[in-house]
């Protein structure tokens, strides 16, 4: 499932082609991509022909983007869910994407005529019109459908002293907190597993134990390992991680432990394991990282 750095190559990647742009036509081949539309499909094709896009916007893994009002003041915005195999490619008027299950005519005031396809394989992800609601920072706004998630690590208004507490009160193995997005959003299970492979902590380190500073430390590691998948374009296994122009990450060949299960540790030579985790794996060096049962205070 595509994490906060894929998420934020898609924003980046639209930025330029949807702020301002007019929806000029709009084709749903499979209405179950509006599955968190509150609507048919007709309601939501009457509402977004002739919407005026803004900039898009992330928080975590959640984007959308923003619609003019006719005050002027954004009133509601296009969410978009990425789920586990969606992609929004940029096109021109005459691409055909297999597997297109929402297309969206744009009309942009210095690009032209371009094409926005929403494609998914397994039909996991969805757009929808939601309404945007205010935050705790003056005039700043939210889909309600993103407003129960945490801000992000990269989230400027993000409070590290109050994410340290939160952390370490939530009795639970510190990978469960650092995957439950009503705590830090935006991480999943491969940044989490290369942040705490850098940070040396065990998966299953029970939050309460960690000090201060050893959850500062995964903190700053959370932060370095989202820029490092950022900077090379996310993380790409197969076909279904891609940008905006459909071209795929690089970061899969900087991983040091999700994925490298049975290959040495870059660190101390020993093989990298993998152990199963809340339906899924954690890959992780068992000499590097050992559980530390006894309570740190600080």
């Amino acid at each position: 499932m595509p994490e906060l750095p894929e998420v934020e190559v898609v924003r980046a990647g639209l930025a330029p082609a949807v702020d301002g742009a007019t929806v000029t036509a709009v084709e749903v081949f499979d209405e179950r991509s509006l599955r968190r539309h509150v609507g048919p499909a007709e309601d939501f094709v009457q509402r977004m022909t002739g919407a005026r896009f803004r900039a898009p916007e992330r928080r975590g893994k959640f984007l959308w983007i923003p619609i003019d009002a006719a005050d002027g003041a954004p009133a509601e915005a296009l969410m978009v869910h990425l789920g586990m195999s969606g992609q929004v490619l940029l096109r021109d008027r005459t691409a055909e994407d297999r597997l297109t299950r929402i297309r969206l005519d744009l009309e942009h005031p210095r690009h032209g005529a371009l094409r926005l396809n929403f494609v998914d394989q397994r039909i996991f992800g969805s757009m929808a019109l939601d309404a945007l609601v205010p935050t705790d920072v003056p005039g700043e706004l939210i889909p309600t459908q993103a407003a129960h998630i945490a801000r992000d690590p990269l989230d400027p208004h993000f409070d590290d002293g109050r994410f340290l507490r939160a952390l370490r009160a939530r009795r639970t193995g510190v990978k469960r907190a650092l995957l439950d997005q009503t705590l830090v959003s935006g991480i999943g299970n491969i940044y989490a597993d290369e942040a705490l492979w850098a940070a040396r902590i065990h998966y299953d380190q029970p939050t309460a134990t960690l000090s201060r500073p050893r959850a500062a430390t995964l903190l700053a590691e959370v932060r370095l390992v989202l820029g490092r998948a950022l900077a090379e374009g996310g993380t790409s296994f197969d076909a279904q991680y891609v940008n905006v122009n459909g071209a795929s990450g690089y970061f899969s060949h900087s991983l040091n432990a999700y994925g490298q299960h049975g290959r040495p540790c870059p660190r101390c030579g020993r093989p990298i394991v993998r152990e199963s985790f809340m339906n899924r794996g954690s890959h992780f060096c068992a000499y590097c990282q050992r559980v530390r049962r006894a309570r740190v205070d600080g």
